[in-house]
């Protein structure tokens, strides 16, 4: 999407504070003993108090044979992205890395954002690199997403941190733009060659998205009962980290943030 008015913008800006605030209370409440059903009932709760709608409930994803069961993904260790909670028997363990998911649809626009926190004490200090390392390419493709500037270079800044810390990842898995619908153009990958990709212009609104696994990053589809998650082949611990930005001309403003 291109946010063209004042007022879409208004209406972006309130929807991303929306779901922050709901991925923080989420967050604080990942702790062993939880399960991801109990995320995905707090979620639709909260969403449904502030008369807002959630955006992945019933999507379908490029890949999916059937729609989204859940409004949440709860993605747990090799699970990365898209495990619906609401249909999920997972409960939650010490140590485990659990990567939350969530967009929202507020005044008919939509936002994305996800989050990794580690459940209880970390099993290894390679976990809390892995962490610490999405959220630092984060911030990297954040700092490029700015007018003029391409979805290469944001993919070059995230692949540089994966390089950096010798970390997998997914290839066919990407950011993308977002805001009238889940998913829209750009493509924004997390690999890249500075100035090649579209190009970015004011009004821009984008989700930046790294993913990273301890492993080669290679992915299956789960083929159990949600055929929805996308899961390592070699069974290593991922991470996921992302947030909506929208592109001005003094840089990135991260909508989805308090």
């Amino acid at each position: 999407m291109i946010a063209r008015t004042p007022e879409e913008i208004a209406v972006l800006r309130e929807g991303g504070r929306r779901l922050a605030r709901h991925l923080q209370a989420l967050a604080g409440m990942i702790r062993p003993g939880i399960t991801a059903r109990q995320l995905e009932m707090e979620a639709r709760r909260m969403v449904e108090e502030d008369g807002d709608e959630p955006a992945f409930l019933n999507y379908k994803y490029a890949s999916d044979k059937n729609p989204m069961p859940s409004a949440l993904s709860v993605s747990i260790n090799s699970a990365i992205v898209h495990n619906p909670a609401g249909q999920s028997d997972d409960v939650i363990h010490d140590g485990d890395i659990v990567s939350l998911d969530f967009g929202i649809i507020h005044g008919g626009f939509f936002t994305d954002h996800a989050i990794t926190r580690i459940a209880g004490e970390a099993r290894d200090p390679e976990d809390e690199k892995l962490v610490h390392a999405a959220y630092e390419a984060l911030d990297a493709g954040i700092a490029q997403a700015k007018v003029g500037n391409t979805t290469g270079d944001i993919g070059h800044a995230v692949e540089r941190i994966a390089k950096k810390y010798n970390l997998g990842f997914p290839r066919n898995l990407s950011g993308h733009g977002v805001g009238r619908t889940v998913h829209e153009e750009p493509h924004v990958p997390n690999y890249g060659i500075p100035g090649e990709g579209d190009k970015l212009v004011e009004g821009h609104v984008i989700a930046i998205e790294p993913m990273f696994a301890r492993g080669s990053g290679d992915l299956r589809v789960d083929s159990g009962k949600d055929g929805h998650a996308y899961r390592t082949k070699d069974g290593s611990r991922t991470v996921h980290a992302e947030h909506t930005v929208l592109v001005t001309k003094s840089g990135a403003e991260i909508l989805t943030e308090l």
